[in-house]
């Protein structure tokens, strides 16, 4: 069934946009309503409207914390137009039926990213707006409400193209967005407060839904939700899909690890080439040689500008995405000779604070592992020179960020051997020489990290047969002397952290 607007209460935070909606209002006819800053607003365009203070006969009080909390605000959007008893209680208090209702919410969310001063925050919890937003969206039999301004556009399109009227299926989907817009900021609002207290329950909400061709698999339906255009600027290729949004994620956070140039290959969310050098060209070199056969329909990610030059090796490469900062012109019209190929800029670092995964039926949460090692002990039969240091930290970093069981070798800052998602710790150690071996690399003078405890000496020894001098991991075995004592009668470096860093 179509209603036709009549009248409208309009009052809302931000006006950008508002302008088309009021002048198509007033076009039409509709008694408009309106407080405060919108009213001034409204007034400004030449356009009249009925301040709410002379529906209610009381102004604004307490500051502005009660403005439209009245029965006769809330009276003429809850009022059902086919109830006989609503339609009296109208005609007995001289309540003002109400159509429409635009009003958006206290900008909570950015006030909180803004400033630490609470009573600020506070005073951005609004009260009046999810009240009207709720009343008008439960009543949307009667009653249209837009609740946000991304949908002003929308409102003046259909009410242009329906002389005003609105049907009922328009309206439930207005209804359905606006109690979206409540619930994610009732969230926030209750996530501020669990966070300072720490009680509570798990709670989430996340907007900007993004259909995606399928999931992990074809026949797994899927969507993204979240506000991918606040990281990346995308310039070529298709939608990301599913598994490349995992692995895209992946590669943030690992190059967000290193401040001199990097290259990062990640296939399957694990590295499977990554190196620091002085240039972006080489970083990438030497990347590419640490396994250029997994390499292949990877992504690709860097902390530095991609100049031509780099971008004509790259383009040798099948690849699925290039995530750089930058690129320069030319370069990026090499890339882009692949129509598919996905190439982001990437507008910022990314690195959560906070990681969660469904589990059974529930969900489990934990702080995200920003660390490196709690703490440096020399364990082994020498100290670590400069160079085995070096690379033993970027080494550490690197393991982090592969599947458990997971071992890196690395040697000259980049990445030459892995294993990774393993059952036992020599099985990857197994994995990360066959790897090493594979593509040709010496293991004389290579290091070697762990992200978990060697509960035998086993890996010591392997690790010693192969050539590697020294090895990082966090210990904490009750048989770590097995290892030190292996280290200490090897010559070999032997560095315990504190932290281990399973990934799972």
């Amino acid at each position: 069934m179509n209603r036709k607007i009549e009248s409208a209460l309009i009052s809302v935070f931000y006006k950008d946009g508002l302008e088309p909606v009021v002048r198509t209002l007033h076009e039409l006819g509709v008694t408009i309503y309106s407080t405060g800053g919108t009213q001034a607003f409204i007034e400004a365009l030449n356009i009249p409207c009925v301040p709410v203070e002379n529906v209610t006969s009381y102004p604004s009080i307490l500051g502005g914390r009660v403005k439209t909390l009245h029965p006769k605000v809330f009276g003429g959007i809850l009022a059902r137009r086919d109830f006989g008893d609503d339609q009296q209680h109208v005609l007995d208090y001289g309540i003002p039926l109400l159509d429409l209702v635009i009003v958006d919410l206290y900008p909570f969310e950015e006030t909180v990213k803004n400033t630490t001063e609470e009573q600020a925050i506070i005073e951005k919890i609004d009260i009046g707006g999810p009240s009207m937003i709720r009343a008008a969206a439960k009543n949307h039999k009667d009653v249209a409400v837009i609740a946000a301004k991304e949908d002003y556009a929308e409102l003046v399109n259909l009410l242009e193209a329906q002389h005003g009227e609105l049907s009922l299926e328009q309206r439930k989907v207005l209804a359905a967005k606006a109690f979206e817009v409540v619930a994610h900021y009732d969230v926030a609002i209750a996530n501020y407060f669990l966070e300072k207290t720490g009680t509570g329950s798990f709670q989430l909400s996340v907007s900007n839904k993004h259909s995606l061709r399928y999931g992990e698999n074809p026949h797994q339906q899927a969507a993204f939700y979240g506000d991918l255009e606040s990281l990346f600027e995308k310039l070529n290729g298709k939608e990301l899909s599913y598994n490349n949004l995992v692995d895209v994620d992946a590669a943030c956070q690992i190059i967000s690890e290193f401040q001199q140039p990097a290259f990062a290959i990640i296939k399957h969310t694990n590295v499977c080439g990554v190196a620091l050098a002085d240039d972006v060209a080489t970083a990438w070199e030497n990347a590419l040689a640490g396994d250029p056969e997994s390499a292949f329909g990877g992504v690709l990610i860097t902390n530095q500008t991609i100049n031509a030059a780099v971008a004509q090796k790259i383009n040798e490469l099948f690849f699925e995405i290039l995530i750089v900062p930058a690129f320069d012109e030319d370069a990026l019209k090499i890339l882009k000779s692949k129509k598919n190929r996905i190439l982001l800029l990437q507008k910022q670092n990314f690195y959560p604070d906070r990681e969660f995964k469904r589990v059974l039926n529930g969900v489990l949460t934990q702080a995200s592992d920003k660390g490196n090692f709690e703490f440096w002990k020399e364990e082994g039969a020498r100290n670590c020179s400069e160079d085995e240091k070096q690379n033993l930290e970027f080494a550490n970093i690197v393991c982090k960020h592969l599947k458990s069981n997971a071992i890196a070798l690395v040697k000259d800052m980049r990445l030459v051997g892995k294993g990774c998602g393993q059952t036992s710790r020599i099985d990857a150690l197994r994995q990360a020489v066959e790897k090493a071996r594979q593509f040709g690399f010496s293991l004389e003078g290579a290091v070697l990290a762990s992200d978990a405890f060697f509960p035998f000496d086993d890996c010591a020894k392997m690790a010693h047969a192969e050539g590697i001098t020294a090895i990082i991991q966090p210990g904490g075995s009750v048989r770590d002397g097995d290892t030190i004592n292996y280290c200490k009668e090897n010559g070999m470096a032997l560095v315990l952290t504190g932290e281990r860093h399973f990934k799972h």
